[in-house]
């Protein structure tokens, strides 16, 4: 029997049929594509990196207000898991610089580096820290002889009632039971932390210890840095927080500081 010969709308038809298929896959591709780099991003976020502002001068001259990090939150891991032995976490160490979660208030991040770690006795004298009776060589540290802190010369200090007021209540209870021998005992599962700028800075010695399941991450390097009043991110108005963002946008070539961008945090 012959076959029919195929007619222009029979062609037009078939041209149709396998454009829209290959249009359905592109779509399903493309569809699919995007899914996969948004879990990829969703899980790099919340499990590897994620990026970070530096809002306060505490951290000067490591870290500048206006500094954007990315932070790694991969490094510091581990829940005791079987697996946990086979990827490539290591503990926290002294002179790390670390991002966390401030233990008291709305639990905001903090960005501060590591002096003391579990089991340490610390004591400060002088503006000079002593870790289990030894001097702490620390180059990253500054100190402002025109507003000198009180902390620095007499840490923790012989009568807690001379700053209770300046100090969180649960860290002047802390400070009762944890200070031996004029030494600061830090307990199993803590760090005590500082800023570098160590006559700015709220830190350790003013509201406590850092619990590890409190710690975020280690910063990597400064994506980003731009010029910035200590003040600007503080900014709870509306107005104010606009305003900023156009300043920032507006000055945007002149005012990145291009000499800090990709360098990393030590």
């Amino acid at each position: 029997m012959a076959e029919a010969a195929e007619t222009p709308e029979m062609r037009n038809s078939s041209e149709a049929t396998t454009r829209d298929i290959r249009e359905e896959g592109t779509l399903r591709d493309y569809l699919a594509s995007l899914l996969v780099t948004i879990i990829i991003a969703v899980f790099g976020t919340t499990f590897v990196v994620q990026a970070f502002k530096i809002p306060s001068p505490s951290m000067a001259p490591t870290l500048l207000v206006g500094d954007h990090l990315l932070v790694n939150k991969f490094i510091f891991g581990g829940g005791g898991a079987w697996y946990d032995r086979m990827l490539p976490y290591r503990p926290i160490r002294r002179g790390d610089v670390i991002v966390f979660k401030y233990p008291y208030e709305d639990h905001p991040y903090y960005v501060k580096r590591v002096i003391g770690l579990p089991g340490d006795h610390l004591r400060i004298t002088d503006q000079r820290v002593y870790i289990n009776g030894k001097l702490l060589v620390e180059p990253y540290a500054v100190h402002d002889l025109s507003n000198a802190d009180p902390n620095m010369f007499d840490f923790p200090p012989r009568d807690i009632l001379l700053i209770a007021e300046e100090i969180t209540p649960e860290w002047a209870d802390s400070l009762r039971h944890d200070v031996h021998r004029g030494e600061l005992v830090i307990p199993p599962g803590n760090y005590f932390v500082m800023g570098d700028n160590r006559d700015h800075s709220s830190d350790s010695r003013y509201w406590g210890f850092v619990p590890r399941d409190a710690i975020a991450g280690r910063p990597l390097l400064i994506y980003w840095s731009i010029d910035t009043a200590n003040n600007e991110y503080h900014s709870a108005h509306f107005g104010q927080a606009l305003a900023s963002v156009a300043r920032t946008l507006l000055y945007l070539p002149t005012e990145t500081r291009w000499d800090r961008m990709f360098h990393e945090v030590h």
